[in-house]
């Protein structure tokens, strides 16, 4: 797929920022409780890590990095921050806020990046809206960059999508069946995962483990 196909999806994001701003709306989240709901899921993914050391995290599609205003009301510690997104206005927004925190704008598909290694990965919100694209080219989307994203995840990466099991589905949305996705992940990524759909939201979270 040509950069400009999933740049729309970009195009789209910013003009939520420039309407709303540093908002869990300017991120095209529909309210804040369930966007902490998300954040809340997205950290579980941690939850085995061994506390005797620092852990690496990448917020992969950070936003304005509300995860990691989530961490830090929150409380958690023993989590050393990065962010990356597409976005440079995003990127701006996220390294205004927090300039002791590493973060890159980039294109992990159309240009070879110089990223490091990190214990955990999580794109929280970077597959569930397709908008235009069709489902085929929104898949093959997501298998080429978890594929990329993998490359750089030592132990674990967390992404959500919207579930197929909900009231109805939305065109703009991207609802990708567990068995068309597990297929994919074991034959291509690790058979190490973990399908969650426990926490009430019309959509699920995978955690992928090395």
């Amino acid at each position: 797929m040509t950069p400009a196909r999933y740049q729309t999806i970009v195009d789209h994001y910013e003009a939520c920022l420039a309407e709303h701003g540093d908002t869990h709306l300017g991120v095209d989240w529909p309210n804040a409780e369930d966007a902490d709901t998300r954040h809340r899921v997205m950290l579980d993914l941690m939850a085995a890590r061994d506390r005797s050391r620092s852990t690496t995290l990448l917020d992969f599609g950070c936003g304005t990095s509300h995860l990691y205003d989530f961490m830090v009301r929150e409380g958690v510690t023993g989590v050393e921050y990065a962010g990356l997104d597409l976005s440079p206005r995003f990127v701006e927004v996220s390294r205004s806020k927090h300039p002791d925190n590493r973060y890159w704008c980039a294109d992990l598909l159309a240009s070879n990046v110089e990223l490091p290694e990190f214990d955990y990965v999580v794109m929280n919100g970077v597959f569930t809206e397709k908008l235009d694209l069709s489902y085929d080219e929104m898949f093959e989307y997501v298998r080429a960059l978890i594929g990329r994203v993998w490359e750089h995840t030592g132990a674990g990466m967390a992404f959500n999508i919207m579930s197929k099991h909900v009231d109805w589905e939305r065109d703009d949305l991207f609802h990708l069946p567990f068995d068309e996705l597990a297929s994919w992940l074991v034959s291509s990524i690790s058979r190490n995962f973990v399908i969650r759909a426990d926490y009430g939201l019309y959509e699920y979270t995978t955690y992928v483990y090395r």
